[in-house]
């Protein structure tokens, strides 16, 4: 690849996580809804496909063992993770249920489900989605594109701007980013030269 694609991509990258300055008070807010619920004594479930079920173990695992500091374990499961469940209830109830059918049985009232969908499409996503609702499991949507059927459904949301996958999943690594900093804000207590 020349330089100048090489320049080109980069700038479009730039761009795309640039563009979430506009969208701050969202950030914050849902940054606010995971440290609350954390505190409350809460968890946090997440989920997505493909690249973004990457995303949502990313999330996840940073706060069951640490993202940067020494600090207590918080209590988060990736629901892309376990391939026994997803192969029983894909086989048992359909592809469509393989969130919606974990978030019924983990799920309770308070704690959050982060989604994350470059598209804010997807059966499995949505059915997640109502299952929350019905669980009264607080639903956060890091969605792309227009938010697609997704938006709607979740309570609180960020649509990440523009068409292209890989670069809304670099702009959703960056906002997982700072919800984790700021619950390393919240939770940890000892000095940063640790």
């Amino acid at each position: 690849m020349d330089h100048s694609q090489l320049s080109t991509k980069i700038d479009a990258a730039s761009e795309t996580i640039s563009a979430l300055k506009s969208q701050l008070e969202a950030i914050s807010e849902i940054s606010d809804v995971v440290v609350n619920a954390l505190q409350e004594g809460h968890k946090l479930m997440t989920a997505g496909n493909g690249g973004s079920a990457a995303e949502a173990m990313h999330m996840s695992e940073e706060l069951i063992g640490r993202f940067r500091n020494d600090r207590p374990s918080l209590p988060a499961i990736a629901l892309s993770a376990d391939s026994t469940a997803l192969t029983c209830i894909g086989n048992d109830y359909g592809y469509g249920q393989i969130f919606g059918r974990q978030v019924e049985g983990l799920g309770q009232a308070g704690d959050v489900l982060v989604l994350f969908s470059t598209s804010g499409n997807g059966d499995a996503l949505m059915n997640a989605a109502r299952a929350a609702r019905q669980k009264q499991v607080i639903c956060v949507g890091l969605l792309g594109r227009d938010g697609g059927a997704l938006a709607p459904e979740c309570d609180y949301r960020i649509v990440v701007p523009g068409r292209a996958t890989e670069r809304i999943q670099e702009a959703h690594q960056v906002l997982l980013h700072l919800v984790l900093d700021a619950v390393e804000d919240a939770f940890y207590t000892g000095s940063e030269s640790e």
